[in-house]
């Protein structure tokens, strides 16, 4: 007897990533030794005091017992200062912050708490593929809206507007972007709570990326009147390298970040004591300096990955943020994802195919930052010789 899977599973595929590292597992396990740089996952360590806080609450026999699904006070209350500190956005640490088990698995909880079957859900194009997946998997309406190339990966505001939004209950939008590496101006952010607010649709600001190279850190709700309408997931993964620490956050009105506890708490049991308290120092203690040499370090990788972009005769882009290089292929290649093959093959370097952002990266590359600039520098030498 064979039992049958969903049929939700029908609309979503496995996860590139998912696969693509077990291609590139099973080649290293042939000698092959792969040069990574198309994963976002960072390389450097957190703070020492982040860890020293882990440790010191894991040896404590008292700790090991489930939590609330909101999160210690604690937490809630330093995920506020920092939202003053790096936006200069207030929010109350009672019922305006929601800590997460990551923020990618907040991307499901947003949707299930919001989405019927049959809505609508405004997905950009490029974009983070989990977005459109997530709705696939609850059976709503994905409407792809293209991102500008010429005018810095802001939304085609003659498309969006000519689209049909009856049924339409989500936007995503991810600013600093990603793939893109393209910032949002505060131009953009009003432009897109007037248009929310039009439309009666929910807007999500996805922005893990806002201290990484990026002078001018930004929250959706720096704009008036995003509360009513906007929440904004953002994370530790990037800024302050927990990414497999899953470590999120929700911010937003209190009635919206209700509903999403109400999905939440039937899904997981609160994040480990140990986790929480690293975090708080961590959002405490990783100061403007702590930030610095992190940045000069990705810096120094944008550089490497520049020249590695113009030794593939890539066009780069003028300016960029964020942890990835959006990088155009040269028009003398006709199949980019089967080009990103040959150079895994031929080079030993794996970079990721635009392709799987949507069909707007179809002539892309993004090369990570996060791998060793030794790592990248063999990479430079390897697709040069």
């Amino acid at each position: 007897m064979i039992i049958a899977p969903a049929q939700r599973l029908q609309q979503v595929n496995e996860y590139y990533f998912s696969a693509k590292l077990a291609e590139i597992r099973q080649l290293n396990e042939q000698g092959k030794d792969i040069i990574n740089i198309g994963i976002g996952s960072p390389d450097l360590p957190p703070h020492k005091g982040a860890v020293s806080h882990l440790l010191t609450t894991a040896l404590n026999p008292d700790n090991h017992s489930y939590q609330s699904y909101t999160g210690i006070p604690e937490l809630r209350n330093a995920i506020t200062q920092w939202y003053a500190h790096q936006y200069g956005v207030v929010l109350s640490p009672h019922n305006e912050v929601l800590p997460l088990m990551g923020s990618k698995e907040g991307i499901m909880h947003i949707s299930m708490a919001f989405l019927n079957p049959g809505d609508g859900v405004l997905v950009p194009n490029p974009g983070y593929p989990t977005y459109a997946a997530v709705a696939h998997l609850l059976h709503a309406n994905v409407l792809n809206y293209p991102l500008n190339e010429t005018n810095n990966w802001e939304p085609d505001w003659e498309a969006l507007n000519s689209m049909d939004l009856t049924n339409v209950k989500l936007m995503w939008v991810n600013y600093p972007n990603m793939p893109t590496g393209a910032n949002a101006s505060a131009d953009l952010f009003a432009r897109l709570v007037s248009f929310t607010q039009k439309h009666k649709i929910l807007l999500v600001n996805d922005n893990p990326y806002s201290l990484i190279l990026n002078p001018n850190p930004q929250s959706i709700f720096q704009t008036p009147h995003a509360m009513e309408v906007a929440l904004e997931l953002n994370s530790l993964s990037k800024s302050h390298n927990m990414a497999g620490w899953r470590i999120g956050m929700l911010a937003g009105r209190q009635d919206y970040l209700r509903y999403v506890l109400q999905v939440k708490s039937n899904m997981d049991s609160g994040m480990f004591l140990g986790i929480q308290k690293a975090a708080t120092y961590a959002l405490q203690h990783c100061t403007e300096a702590w930030q610095n040499h992190l940045n000069q370090v990705y810096q120094h990788r944008q550089q490497l990955a520049l020249n590695i972009a113009h030794a593939l005769q890539c066009q780069t882009p003028h300016s960029t943020v964020g942890m990835f290089l959006w990088v155009k292929a040269p028009q003398n290649i006709d199949n980019v994802p089967e080009w990103a093959d040959y150079i895994l093959h031929r080079h030993r370097v794996f970079i990721t195919p635009g392709f799987i952002f949507g069909s707007a990266g179809n002539r892309y590359l993004r090369i990570s930052l996060c791998c060793k600039e030794h790592r990248m520098q063999e990479a430079l030498h390897r697709i040069t010789n």
